[in-house]
């Protein structure tokens, strides 16, 4: 094996120039063409958080202008482009739209999707197969540079004569294909471009997933020993196959009515705007759970570890998963109830929306099955993972209401459904992005990170969370409705106007609950104390490895014994037992 370095800027160990599929490029080409699995990971992660300061200043500019319409918004009044703010920086109402559009688009296409799906679909998939890399090396980095390429012309929207599209981040139709092309919907044309690339990023890496997952597995490691989070991803990766094209199809046609001349959603033409509201949530609800499935994956494994206890219920936690899959496909509908549906048709919706509560409920039951009565370590990897099942439910809850005709038509305009959606996207999803970084940051990084900052990063997102969005839902049952600029022009709203002011100031402080972590990782990749191979006594086979992780992963093909979650093991010294060491002749694993 021939000598590698610790690049300390990503994380990731830089070949001497021995290896295979150009890993081991020097100097600048090691960052823009490398198909190591492990830099294509870091890759993602590092370009998604630039994404997630954007997308999330964006969110307390738009909350100031709630909390105090009209007020100049300090420091990013003045960093926003002139088609959002006016010279004093406050926001503009066109501008407010704009920030509502890419607000959603950036934090969804641009942070949630890469980091659960670029970062930990490559990063994980490999190592915990036994495999070297992924099927298509070189595939996979095209995905990276197609999703960074569209990023790019995301943010040249703002930049398009007449700014960003202000269609909000679902881009309802005839209001997104009012062409033809007059120099103000180039922003939306280019939005949807960047969706395009997006799309056969997404694809791209999908296709590869899959191939990996089938046909790279270590010898012995059947699928019903693969660990959830490759479960996970595998199942999510099948429904990105199915859900993205339709929405590269549907923003396609958006094009071609911008552009081109033609009616698909335009009404004078003889199209039909609710087509987009049926491609768009075809789509769009997968899409919940192309995040959430490799959400709950993550989950599942870290609650294992730190109860030192096999997961509870692991088969069912995969058909659980397969079964959220397939029932994510048939209820889109019901973010269509306000749109002129038939009762009856409705009414299917809402029952295929409320069948779809019972594998998610037989997760968090096998959750609570898996910490109870365990040896539960309190680290800051399981407090996220635990606060993961907190939102998760809380959202799923609300998602309930939502899936009754009746209440939907009340409510499906309002703030409830924003608290309901940040319950379950944001919530849910990025406290369990948050358990995965600090869980698996050892074996990324080399290095361990510090506890007191991730303590403290844990408390401010949980505490200012739950103070930006849960007020939400008072809001929404009080009346106010989503997509508007100034709430204080409605003598209703203005009694519940301290609510908004209240989720400000959580908006804020969830803003700044980042700084910790961010002087976290950049800290901790340069004086972080080495971290040892396993640090925290896990069983699969990526915590098998020596850091740095060398090209190719495995110096020998591992052999895998039993399944993935053998904790705790009667009659064993150790309580772990990894998926590569046969169990002693004496212990009857079956039995366990």
């Amino acid at each position: 094996m021939s000598a590698t370095t610790v690049d300390a800027s990503i994380g990731m160990d830089v070949h001497d120039g021995h290896g295979s599929h150009g890993h081991g490029k020097k100097g600048l080409m090691h960052y823009i063409w490398n198909t190591d699995h492990k830099v294509i990971a870091m890759q993602f992660l590092w370009t998604s958080i630039i994404y997630l300061v954007l997308g999330g200043s964006m969110a307390i500019a738009m909350r100031w202008q709630l909390a105090w319409p009209g007020h100049p918004i300090p420091i990013l009044g003045h960093l926003l482009p002139s088609t959002v703010v006016s010279e004093d920086g406050a926001l503009i109402p066109g501008g407010y739209n704009m920030l509502v559009t890419m607000h959603g688009t950036i934090l969804v296409f641009f942070v949630a999707m890469p980091v659960l799906i670029g970062v930990f679909g490559n990063f994980l998939i490999p190592l915990k197969i036994g495999a070297g890399d992924m099927a298509f090396p070189a595939l996979n980095e095209l995905s990276y540079w197609l999703f960074s390429i569209s990023g790019l012309i995301m943010i040249a929207t703002f930049f398009a004569p007449g700014g960003a599209p202000g269609t909000g981040w679902t881009a309802y139709a005839p209001l997104s294909s009012h062409g033809p092309y007059n120099g103000t919907s180039l922003g939306q044309t280019l939005w949807c471009v960047s969706l395009f690339v997006n799309g056969l990023s997404s694809l791209t890496g999908a296709v590869n997933y899959i191939t990996t997952v089938i046909t790279m597995r270590a010898p012995g490691m059947t699928m019903f020993r693969m660990p959830l989070p490759v479960w996970a991803i595998f199942i999510t990766a099948i429904l990105l196959i199915f859900a993205i094209p339709v929405l590269s199809a549907a923003a396609a046609l958006i094009i071609f009515d911008l552009n081109f001349g033609t009616s698909f959603y335009r009404p004078a033409g003889g199209g039909q705007p609710l087509l987009w509201q049926h491609l768009f949530w075809f789509f769009g609800h997968p899409e919940v759970y192309i995040l959430v499935l490799p959400a709950m994956g993550f989950t599942s494994e870290i609650l294992a570890v730190f109860s030192r206890k096999p997961v509870f219920g692991y088969k069912a936690m995969v058909y659980a998963m397969s079964v959220i899959g397939f029932l994510g496909f048939i209820v889109w509908g019901h973010h269509m109830y306000v749109s002129g549906m038939q009762l009856w048709l409705s009414a299917a919706f809402g029952v295929s929306t409320m069948v779809i509560a019972v594998p998610s409920a037989i997760k968090t039951f096998n959750w609570m099955g898996t910490i109870w009565r365990g040896s539960i370590h309190y680290t800051v990897p399981m407090a996220f993972a635990v606060a993961f099942v907190s939102m998760f439910v809380i959202g799923g809850l609300s998602g309930i209401f939502m899936a009754s005709t009746p209440v939907d038509l009340f409510v499906h305009h309002t703030y409830f459904i924003v608290a309901h959606f940040h319950y379950v996207i944001f919530g849910a999803i990025v406290f369990s992005v948050f358990a995965a970084i600090y869980f698996w940051y050892p074996k990324m990084s080399g290095r361990m990170w510090n506890e007191t900052l991730g303590w403290i990063h844990f408390w401010m997102s949980f505490v200012f969370f739950n103070l930006t969005f849960f007020p939400m839902h008072n809001l929404g049952l009080a009346g106010m409705m989503r997509r508007i600029s100034d709430p204080t022009v409605y003598d209703c709203l203005k009694q519940v106007q301290p609510l908004n002011v209240i989720c400000t100031i959580g908006a804020i402080g969830l803003g700044l609950s980042t700084i910790p972590f961010l002087i976290n990782m950049f800290w901790s990749l340069k004086y972080g104390p080495k971290a040892p191979a396993n640090p925290w006594n896990s069983t699969t086979l990526e915590w098998t490895l020596e850091n740095p992780i060398q090209h190719g992963n495995f110096p020998v093909t591992p052999t895998i014994y039993h399944g993935p979650y053998e904790y705790s093991i009667p009659g064993m010294e150790k309580d772990f037992l990894p998926q590569n060491e046969k169990a002693p002749d004496h212990i009857k694993l079956e039995a366990h």
